[in-house]
């Protein structure tokens, strides 16, 4: 297992329809540096930091989640999925689409 891996991933609204699974610390930089700069703010500044931080050291993954899921609450991205949707799981153990 990653040792960067959520414990659980976190679901965010990316563009109108499109719901992206973050889950790991480089899931959420990625997301956090293609975030438009102008929807920046401290929120998204101190998430930015944690997951940096976990990314370089031993800085908790779970402190990392909890603030990107806390700037995917406050931009009011984050979706309360407690499972990943069904077209989203393997299908017959070898994921992506049954043929």
């Amino acid at each position: 297992m990653n040792d960067r891996m959520f414990d659980s991933p976190v679901f965010v609204k990316s563009g109108s329809n499109f719901i992206q699974e973050i889950a790991c610390i480089e899931d959420a930089l990625e997301f956090l540096y293609e975030w438009p700069k102008n929807r920046r703010g401290l929120i998204y500044d101190t998430a930015l930091r944690a997951c940096q931080r976990a990314f370089d050291s031993d800085y908790p993954r779970s402190a990392a989640r909890d603030a990107f899921c806390g700037f995917a609450k406050s931009a009011k991205i984050l979706e309360g999925l407690s499972a990943p949707p069904p077209w989203m799981t393997s299908v017959g153990g070898r994921g992506g689409l049954a043929v």
